[in-house]
Order: structure tokens, then sequence, then C-alpha cells
């Protein structure tokens, strides 16, 4: 049986590495080499609770024996952790967005294929079913030609170094376009030619953008329109929604993607709650990365899926300081190498 030892290099994205980690622990072909992060109280349950190795300094992990790494740091380090990773020869599951320049995101990719290693990119969206449904819907026909198509990606402030943008790359336009720009861009299998953005900063007195809305044109002339905004409160059941409405020839598909869950009426608490039963996205991403990893096979979710998502969020940034519509630079594998 083989078996792959894979390692964590940070928990600073809060979340998604407390659920990556319960996949790689649940997953019979796999030894945890090891969690990285410089600190220690983020991951002292993890460690102590599975008597996982420790690393203050994720250059130790990568100088173990470790086939592959996760990483979930602050977005400015994805491209600085993800190249040193390639050049000690581990194949890479780096969390959304890929990197904050175009020029990084490239020097990513091209170092992974220079040293013969795979690079996934978080989109953990592409598991849910309803999405999956829908990408099957169009390619079969069931609304005819696509028209446009619209989503929402909205959340709660995350807060901490998320709204700095020198460690996030902006606001809520970076944090949350990436996503359903990566869902459309599975959905249309067509390139996005032209962005225009509008965004402000109006739920919270921060110094980064809270709400903003992406439109992009595709290159068969189909709109897409985004809403990435920060605008849940609180006292909503989830920290984020996943809705998408796709406008066809000959009819209209619209997905609430969480809408997976059981309304509790219940003494403990003053309000309904919900009790999320559905896709667990992020056990699906990671089985999908290691899977792809035993079989020889490539990966389902590549780095140039994430340079293309999150050019579309740093065209966004460039057409409002702009403000006019920004043309993107075609993609092209070659100009990579």
């Amino acid at each position: 049986m083989t078996i792959l030892k894979v390692g964590m290099i940070s928990f600073a994205h809060a979340g998604h590495p407390e659920n990556y980690l319960k996949g790689l622990l649940n997953h019979p072909n796999v030894i945890i080499a090891g969690i990285a992060d410089e600190k220690k109280e983020r991951v002292d349950k993890w460690i102590s609770e599975h008597d996982i190795p420790y690393y203050a300094d994720y250059r130790d992990l990568l100088l173990t024996d470790c086939d592959a790494v996760i990483i979930c740091s602050e977005y400015r380090d994805h491209a600085r952790i993800t190249i040193e990773a390639a050049k000690a020869g581990k194949h890479i599951l780096c969390e959304k967005p890929l990197g904050l320049s175009i020029e990084e995101m490239r020097q990513m990719i091209h170092v992974c294929q220079e040293q013969q290693v795979q690079l996934m990119t978080a989109f953990p969206c592409r598991y849910l079913t309803s999405i999956i449904e829908v990408r099957a819907a169009i390619q079969r026909g069931d609304i005819g030609e696509v028209i446009a198509i619209k989503g929402t990606n909205r959340g709660v402030n995350p807060g901490h170094w998320f709204i700095d943008a020198e460690r996030s790359g902006g606001g809520s336009i970076m944090d949350h376009t990436v996503h359903i720009m990566d869902v459309m861009n599975w959905i249309m299998e067509v390139p996005v030619k032209e962005v225009y953005a509008q965004a402000s900063t109006v739920f919270y007195d921060i110094d980064v953008d809270d709400a903003g809305m992406v439109h992009v044109k595709f290159e068969n002339d189909v709109i897409g329109v985004i809403d990435t905004s920060w605008s849940l409160t609180e006292a909503f059941p989830m920290i984020f929604d996943v809705t998408l409405e796709v406008i066809g020839t000959k009819g209209v598909i619209s997905v609430d993607a969480l809408a997976q869950n059981n309304e509790i009426y219940g003494g403990s608490s003053n309000k309904a709650q919900w009790s999320f039963w559905g896709d667990d996205l992020d056990r699906y991403l990671v089985e999908g990365f290691l899977d792809a990893l035993l079989s020889g096979k490539n990966v389902p979710i590549t780095g140039e899926d994430g340079y293309k998502a999150t050019a579309v969020a740093l065209a966004a940034y460039e057409s409002i300081r702009r403000d006019e519509t920004v043309a993107m630079a075609p993609f092209e594998k070659e100009r990579l190498a």
C-alpha cells in the first residue's frame, strides 16, 4: 500500500487548516509528517492530541522526507513558501488566492513545472454537489446557450491580517472574488477578456474594501457578475454564502449552494440556528489532492486555475484604480516557462 507523508505549513488561515488536517488524519494512506507554524499556540491542540511533530520554521519541515505540503499561510507568503517547497521536491496544495501578483504566480507555476511537482489551488466550491450539477446541466444544453452568470460569495469580516492589505493583498475583493470566479471559469471553459469593478468600505471601519461588485466579460461575450462583499453580520448562521444564477436562452438555473442544513429551534439560543449536514468541501478537496498523488494523475484544480481566478481579482483592483474597464492579458502556458 502506497503511503504519502504530508506536512502542513501555517494555520494562519483560520478554519480551513483544521479541516484539512482532519482530512489527513482520516485518510488511510497518509502519515502526517509534521505541522510548521511560527505561533505554536495555534497548533498546540493538534500536535498534542495526535502526537504530530512540530516545527517552528517551515524550512525544517521541508528538509524532511515528506512527499507533499498543504500551505495555509497569510496570502503574502504563498508564493515564497510554494517556491521553496517546490525546490525541496514537495507536491503542494496552496490555499487561495494563489499569489498576490501576476509575476509571482507565473514563477510559482514555472518552478513547480521545472521541479516536476504538482501544484493544486484550494477551491473547494468545485466539490459542491449543486455546482457540479449546474456544470453538467450546462454541458448538456439544458438551458440553451448561456447569456449571463452571476454569483455571490458574501462573508463575515474575517478581521486580523485579512484586513491588512500588505499581508492579504486587499479586502473582500481579493478574499472572495476567486472562489466564484473559479466556479465560473470551470463552468464556462472560456477565458475572461475584460474586467470592470467597483468597491468601497461601507460595513466596517477598516482600511480595505469590504464591499465590491466585479463584472467580467468572457471571450464568447457572456457577462458575469460577482458580489464579493463582507456584508454578512455575526448573526448570520454561516460565515459565508455561495450562490449562483445562470441565465440561458432556454431557461435559468438558480442555486443556493450551501442550503444543506436543518433549522434548529431550541432553548439554548434565542434565535433559530442552522445545523449543516451537507457537502464536506474541505475533506473532498484534500481527498482530491491525495488521490491524484496516490494514483499518479494530475491534480483536479491546478496552479493555472488559481492563476486565472486570481488574475481577475487583480484586474478588478486595477479597474477600480483607473475607473475603467481593464483588458485581461491572455493566459498562455508557454509564457510561464
